[in-house]
């Protein structure tokens, strides 16, 4: 269910429509309505960016976000926006701040931007678009890489964080505003079944179990003949981490790195680390 700050949001983000949107552009993740700067910057900070990342804005308009990535944080990115003029508009003022070769701007529909390049994704879209993108950021975007949003969210898929940024002007009007900005980390598919096993060869193997709800895991640890729920299971990008029963009947943490189809990493009882394993995927 929608927030009453949402609603609020949304409605304003739509009236705006008639003073940024032309009526010929098909603008169905919204109009075009510029992120004050307090709040780009917000959002920039937000993901940590640096001169490593790569940032893909979606719904870019004038090119702000991008510019401000390439400009202040020393980032390369692309914006996408359905509208010509605006694109235009962006790739000429990249031009004229002397950094196009590290800030473009292209024309087309965000539904079928290519975000593997990704490092960080920048979003200002009403919350019907961003459930239509929730899928294919998961899918496209490599575990650990950064979602930014401007007060809409994914619907079931919660922020890893959110802050409030207080700002003199919203949909082009002075007052005082807030708005919300989220921060997702991309997780880790890691749902299924894992054969794993200790580093040294020692104990039995064991089998995990996994279902995932984003950043949530749950499922059983078996081993020895005998299964166990595990609890506090959660990803963050490749990072994973659990607890379950060990022999003694003590829980113990198990934390690993996934890559793919493998995971590695330590088993510890309380902060002494007791064990180092791995798994692999079951097909």
């Amino acid at each position: 269910m929608k927030s009453l700050k949402q609603l609020v949001y949304a409605t304003a983000f739509l009236c705006a429509q008639s003073a940024f949107a032309s009526e010929t552009v098909d603008r169905s993740g919204g109009p075009f309505v510029p992120t004050p700067p307090t709040v780009v910057e917000a959002m920039l900070k937000l993901a940590g960016t640096g001169p490593k990342d790569y940032v893909v804005d979606l719904g870019s308009g004038d090119g702000r976000i991008v510019l401000m990535a390439a400009a202040k944080f020393k980032a390369s990115g692309m914006g996408v926006d359905i509208d010509q003029d605006l694109v235009d508009l962006a790739n000429e003022t990249a031009r004229k701040q002397g950094i196009e070769k590290r800030a473009r701007f292209v024309r087309q529909d965000v539904r079928e931007a290519d975000l593997s390049r990704a490092t960080v994704l920048t979003l200002y879209l009403l919350p019907g678009m961003m459930t239509q993108l929730r899928n294919k950021v998961l899918a496209e975007m490599r575990p650990g890489s950064r979602v930014v949003s401007h007060d809409f969210i994914f619907d079931q898929w919660k922020p890893d964080r959110t802050v409030t940024v207080e700002t003199p002007e919203k949909y082009d009007i002075t007052g005082s505003w807030t708005s919300d900005v989220h921060l997702w980390v991309v997780p880790a598919q890691v749902a299924g079944a894992w054969r794993g096993k200790w580093s040294d060869g020692k104990g039995a193997a064991f089998r995990l179990d996994l279902k995932q709800g984003y950043q949530g895991i749950e499922g059983k640890l078996a081993r020895g003949g005998r299964a166990a729920g595990i609890q506090d299971g959660r990803i963050s990008g490749a990072k994973l981490a659990f607890t379950a029963p060990g022999e003694s009947g003590r829980r113990e943490r198990y934390t690993a790195t996934v890559d793919r189809g493998e995971m590695s990493g330590e088993l510890r009882d309380g902060e002494t680390v007791i064990a180092r394993w791995s798994a692999i995927r079951i097909p």
